[in-house]
C-alpha cells in the first residue's frame, strides 16, 4: 500500500483544509509558540507580489495568535535560491496587514 507524503503542498493542503481545527491543534503542538493560535485562514497557492523581478509567492496558512499578532506557515521542501526573497515579501506582506490604516 502507498502513502500520500503529507509534506507534498497538495497532500498537505487536502488533509488539513478540510479540517482547521485539527491544523490548529497540529501547528500549536509543533511549533514553538509562546502565545497559542487563535486563528486561520488558508491563503491561495499564489499571491502574485507587487515585487516585478518575483513571478509569485506560495503560501500556506495565515496565522493569528491571541494576542492578535499575524504569522505565516509554509511548508519548504526544497532550498531555492529566491527562498529568502521570498521569505522576505511574505514577513513584510503579513506586518504590513497588522498596521492600522494611515500608519
Amino acid at each position: 500500500m502507498r502513502y500520500l507524503d503529507p509534506k507534498n503542498d497538495l497532500t498537505f493542503r487536502k488533509v488539513f483544509g478540510q479540517h482547521p481545527r485539527l491544523l490548529k491543534s497540529f501547528l500549536n503542538a509543533l511549533l514553538p509558540l509562546a502565545v497559542p493560535i487563535r486563528d486561520l485562514e488558508y491563503l491561495p497557492a499564489d499571491l502574485v507580489p507587487e515585487v516585478p523581478l518575483l513571478k509569485y509567492s506560495i503560501v500556506d496558512v495565515r496565522c493569528i495568535d491571541e494576542q492578535g499578532r499575524q504569522f505565516i506557515v509554509e511548508m519548504q521542501m526544497l532550498w531555492t535560491d529566491s527562498f529568502k526573497t521570498r521569505v522576505l515579501f511574505n514577513a513584510s506582506k503579513a506586518y504590513v496587514r497588522q498596521l492600522d490604516k494611515g500608519n
